[in-house]
């Protein structure tokens, strides 16, 4: 193998690793669970002032759930179906 060949199978290679890296997915999904966890943690134990706010609902909770499975959605989608990142023949394809 050359060395050209072995520089652009190199950089293949990196450019695969930065397409996953910066998947928008990984993203979205990161700052959903994160932000779940503290929105929930405030719900766990409501003061009676905020539940009488939301006419006795308990939003904090409710709300960092669902944006823990929305985050956890996002994250398992990302892991089941990785980014494919375009090859050169699809590159020479779309000119």
């Amino acid at each position: 193998m050359s060395d050209l060949q072995r520089e652009v199978t190199d950089l293949e290679s990196k450019s695969a690793t930065a397409a996953r890296l910066f998947d928008i997915r990984r993203i979205i999904g990161g700052l959903f669970v994160v932000y779940g966890i503290i929105v929930t943690i405030a719900g766990i134990s409501p003061s009676d002032a905020d539940l009488d706010k939301a006419q006795g609902v308990n939003i904090n909770l409710w709300t960092g759930l669902g944006m823990l499975a929305l985050g956890l959605f996002f994250l398992g989608w990302m892991w089941l179906r990785p980014t494919v990142p375009p090859t050169p023949a699809d590159e020479e394809l779309s000119q």
